[in-house]
């Protein structure tokens, strides 16, 4: 890969911004903007995945191939605005042909031909030693001990076994984000976040349903924690969180509110010394083994207060096995919980549950009295770094599906050839690969970002383009295997089922796009 090659990527993307900058500010100047959802939905993942190609080019000049992954990651993403536009260019305040200096880069760099070569690439990723130590102790447990179970928990449906959670909890991995001071990991600096996004990466690879997502609740839990905590809540928890003595679940969304948190209903009443919860939650995800929730409810009953009358607790509840489980407290209050069959993502089990007057001390309002009303702000901090998270199990099982579509494509042999032998394979594969090397350096951008206090649009950058990306990856990986592709004892099979879930969980695609990535580009905008 050439200067000019790299200069004329820099080049070509350049068009990209300028249309992207210039539909934001026409988006933006539209007197009822809400009324044009399609266009702020496409302009959100056209510029999410500008802002990657844009991240790219420094990777891009480390070396020969990543070069080429930065050139095909690049073309790809405005070939795909191009699609956008046609035909739409009033809609989005451009003029007809505004990608058309960028076409013979988009033509060399998407051919076929080129986009083949990066079939096999084995692009670098540019860690130094202590990450590459991360990558390489959690790749090792993930694949002694979580990939050989990961059929049997999917096609079973079975609880986590509980010498992997164990196993976890012994490197350390519930205590990524939890200071030091309190017998966690975090140092304050980028090594946090960046060790949780290579872990995670790395888990999700062997397992979604059984690795990669067991780091997330401590996670947000911390991170709510950290934001709006006590002193003593902190010396509590933080110690019990690290150590994988305290597992966590996260109850939020309502049967009839998801991303429309704002609007919950279940309430939190006073009472002496504490405490009580009624109402229903759903989409529990990890609530029948965790020893505790956290939980969002409504503290103040006028509803017209929205958000601003919602506050957070930590709910410690029995730890419970299977699909269900039914608790009683002494003084009457009950919990139950069902699980909500999935068609992946499975072993962490997503349950519906159910409040009657369940008790919960009042040292266990997050934040004490200064924490009433101030639930749904320490909660986003929770789930910005989520999102950050869930793009890298993204990443994770997209490298999986990469890696079990080139293993078959090489071993099947169809009119006398190897699968992998035919230009259409080689150009699924090579475009599969600069997908994937593309989100995963710009998830370590992001972790780079959020250590230093910033990017949050980006966390929801990278979650919007990564995990709809990783439904184009896993269906071309089941797609390459043909027939076997549809066979559950094939591990793609499970991969694509997996995959599913991503766009959906910690904000679904279209609020996240609407109303986080389209608001705050056109409030800069403006």
């Amino acid at each position: 890969m050439t200067a000019p090659d790299l200069q004329a990527a820099a080049d070509a993307l350049a068009i990209g911004i300028s249309v992207i900058d210039r539909a934001t500010a026409h988006a933006a100047s539209l007197p009822d903007v809400d009324e044009h959802q399609s266009l702020l939905y496409d302009l959100a993942h056209s510029a999410s995945a500008i802002e990657i190609s844009r991240s790219l080019l420094d990777y891009g000049a480390k070396g020969e191939s990543e070069g080429k992954i930065a050139c095909a990651f690049i073309a790809d993403a405005l070939a795909e605005l191009h699609s956008k536009l046609f035909g739409r260019e009033d809609a989005w305040g451009v003029e007809e042909g505004e990608i058309d200096p960028a076409r013979q880069f988009i033509h060399q760099f998407r051919a076929p031909e080129f986009v083949a070569e990066l079939a096999t690439v084995n692009a670098p990723l540019h860690l130094d030693d202590d990450f590459t130590m991360v990558a390489d102790t959690f790749r090792r447990f993930a694949e002694d001990k979580v990939a050989p179970r990961a059929e049997h928990i999917h096609r079973q449906d079975t609880d986590i076994p509980e010498d992997i959670i164990e196993g976890l909890a012994e490197l350390g991995c519930f205590g990524l984000s939890v200071p030091e001071e309190y017998g966690g990991f975090a140092t304050g600096s980028e090594s946090d976040y960046m060790g949780m996004v290579i872990a995670t990466e790395e888990l999700s690879r062997a397992s979604l349903g059984a690795g990669g997502s067991l780091i997330t609740r401590p996670e947000i839990l911390t991170r709510a924690l950290e934001r709006g905590g006590t002193e003593e809540q902190k010396k509590e928890w933080f110690p019990k969180i690290a150590t994988g003595e305290t597992m966590v679940a996260v109850a939020v969304t309502e049967p009839d509110y998801g991303s429309d948190v704002a609007n919950l209903k279940v309430s939190a009443t006073a009472v002496d010394n504490g405490w009580v919860i009624n109402g229903v939650k759903t989409w529990c995800t990890f609530a029948g083994r965790a020893n505790v929730l956290m939980l969002l409810a409504r503290t103040d009953p006028d509803r017209s207060k929205t958000h601003r009358g919602l506050s957070l607790f930590i709910v410690p509840k029995p730890q419970a096995e299977g699909h269900s489980f039914e608790f009683s407290q002494d003084d009457g209050g009950t919990m139950e919980g069902r699980a909500i069959p999935t068609l992946g993502y499975r072993g962490m089990h997503s349950f519906e549950i159910a409040f009657d007057n369940w008790f919960v001390p009042a040292e266990n309002l997050i934040g004490g009295d200064e924490g009433l009303g101030k639930g749904f702000y320490m909660q986003m901090a929770g789930f910005e770094n989520g999102r950050l998270q869930t793009a890298a199990r993204a990443v994770g099982v997209m490298q999986a599906a990469y890696e079990e579509a080139l293993t078959y494509a090489t071993d099947r042999v169809v009119f006398g050839h190897p699968v992998a032998d035919y230009q259409l394979t080689k150009t699924k594969l090579g475009r599969m690969a600069a997908i994937i090397q593309g989100s995963r350096q710009y998830s370590y951008s992001v972790a780079q970002m959020m250590a230093k206090g910033e990017g949050s649009l980006e966390a929801s950058m990278v979650k919007a383009y990564v995990c709809k990306a990783a439904e184009w990856v896993t269906r071309e990986a089941l797609q390459i295997h043909g027939g076997f592709g549809f066979a559950e004892e094939y591990t793609v099979s499970r991969l694509f089922v997996d995959a599913r879930v991503l766009s959906i969980f910690e904000g679904a695609d279209e609020t996240l796009c609407l109303k986080l990535i389209a608001r705050r580009l056109l409030a800069e905008a403006q």
